[in-house]
């Protein structure tokens, strides 16, 4: 069961490089209000109401700035730093539920995990999408990373296994991509 939980923990953290605050909802509710995940101090605080609160809050902050133009990029900004922090934390806390995973190395993980989602998402796919789109295609693109990060939290709790496929075909993906970009490059000298 550890390895899922370790799956669990990454599956977490990086649905919060998409979006902070998502991942960190998921946990709190799901540790509330089912038995599906038993928060360990210190990170049980998660499931008290005034968090609650606040991370609806806050999930519902991210939600809208994220669809005005000048203002997602402003919220990208902040989200720079806001997104790793969080990925720790949700690194942190559900690797701590099956596992025993030293605290730091476990949010140096998280860390790494989201911050490197993110920086691909506010680096690379969100301005490729605004200057393919003149801005137009942000708003869906938005929402689909809310969805995607919804979706990977509540995967990553519920059927660890499903993040153990989807970073395996990422991995093959990664991979692929670079053997052609590699053929390629030697073909063209």
């Amino acid at each position: 069961m550890e390895v899922l939980g370790i799956f669990t923990a990454f599956g977490l953290s990086a649905s919060a490089g998409l979006n902070a605050y998502i991942p960190l909802l998921i946990v709190a509710l799901l540790a509330r209000f089912t038995n599906l995940i038993t928060l360990r101090a210190p990170w049980d605080t998660l499931s008290s109401w005034w968090i609650i609160g606040i991370l609806v809050v806050l999930s519902l902050v991210e939600f809208f700035a994220d669809k005005f133009p000048a203002v997602n990029h402003i919220n990208d900004a902040i989200q720079t730093f806001v997104r790793p922090a969080a990925g720790a934390v949700a690194f942190a806390a559900s690797a701590n539920v099956i596992t025993d995973i030293h605290p730091i190395l476990a949010m140096g993980m998280g860390l790494l995990v989201a911050g490197g989602v993110h920086a691909v998402k506010a680096g690379a796919v969100r301005p490729a999408v605004t200057a393919a789109t003149g801005g137009a295609g942000n708003v869906p693109v938005s929402i689909l990373e809310d969805l995607t990060s919804t979706l990977i939290s509540i995967l990553a709790v519920v059927i660890p296994v499903v993040i153990a496929c989807l970073l395996v075909l990422l991995t093959a993906g990664v991979i692929w991509w670079f053997w052609r970009r590699s053929n390629r490059t030697a073909a063209a000298h």
